[in-house]
C-alpha cells in the first residue's frame, strides 16, 4: 500500500475480494489492524473509488454502503450456480469433518498431555514397589509378635468398657437432674452457674459416649 492512494488500493481490492456490501465502519474494522488505516482515511478512500467509479455506493438513510462493481464479473447462468451450490454443501461437509477431526486430535492431545510420561511411570511403579514392600514388612511383623490380643481378652474389655459407658450415663444424668432442680430457684442463667460452680460438661470437654 502507498502512501499516494491513501489505502485506496487496498480497499478496492478487500471489496474486490469479498464482493459483498460494507459500510465505511465495516472496512474500517476489517482493514485497520493490517494497513494501520484510520477511519477518516477509509471514509475518504471508499469516497473517492466511488467517484471515480471503481466501485458502488448505496445510502440507506443517514447510511452509506459501498460495493464491488459487478460488471467486472462475468455473468454466472443457472448451471454455473447450481455448480457453485455444489460445491458449496462438499466444502461445508467437508470444513465440518476437519472441524470434528481437530475437535477428536485435541481432546486426545490434552488426554496425551495430562498421561505419565514412560519416565514418570517408571518412577511411579517403583515408589509403589516401595511402598509395598513396607506393608509386607509391617505385616510379617504382626504376624510374628506373640502378644496378640485373644478373643477372650477382646470380649472382657468391651465388657468392662460397657460397665463403665452405664455408669457414665447414670452419673451425667444424676448431675443434669440435680443441677436442673437447683435452677429452679438460681436467678441466673444456666451457663452463669456453671461458671460460677465451676463445673465442665462433656460438651465443654468435647467427649462423647462411645457407639456400641
Amino acid at each position: 500500500m502507498s502512501k499516494k492512494d491513501n489505502g485506496a488500493s487496498s480497499i478496492l481490492a478487500y471489496l474486490n475480494e469479498k464482493n459483498r456490501p460494507y459500510s465505511a465502519q465495516d472496512v474500517f474494522c476489517n482493514l485497520q489492524k493490517q494497513y494501520g488505516l484510520g477511519k477518516t482515511a477509509v471514509v475518504k478512500a471508499l469516497e473517492l473509488l466511488a467517484a471515480d467509479g471503481k466501485i458502488k455506493e448505496k445510502t440507506y438513510g443517514k447510511q452509506k454502503i459501498y460495493f464491488a462493481d459487478q460488471s467486472q464479473f462475468k455473468d454466472v447462468n443457472e448451471s454455473d450456480l447450481k455448480t457453485m451450490d455444489s460445491q458449496i454443501s462438499e466444502l461445508s461437509a467437508e470444513v465440518q469433518s476437519l472441524t470434528q477431526s481437530c475437535r477428536q486430535l485435541d481432546a486426545e492431545l490434552k488426554e496425551l498431555n495430562s498421561s505419565l510420561t514412560t519416565e514418570e511411570m517408571m518412577a511411579e511403579i517403583q515408589e509403589l514397589k516401595a511402598e509395598c514392600s513396607g506393608y509386607r514388612a509391617r505385616l510379617e511383623k504382626i504376624k510374628s509378635a506373640t502378644n496378640h490380643v485373644t478373643p477372650e481378652e477382646k470380649e472382657k474389655v468391651y465388657k468392662e468398657r460397657d460397665v463403665y459407658v452405664k455408669e457414665w450415663k447414670k452419673r451425667k444424668r444424676m448431675a443434669s437432674d440435680m443441677m436442673n432442680a437447683i435452677l429452679e430457684g438460681y436467678p441466673k442463667s444456666k451457663k452463669e452457674f456453671l461458671d460460677e460452680v465451676g463445673v465442665e460438661t462433656d460438651e465443654d470437654c468435647k467427649v462423647v459416649f462411645p457407639s456400641t
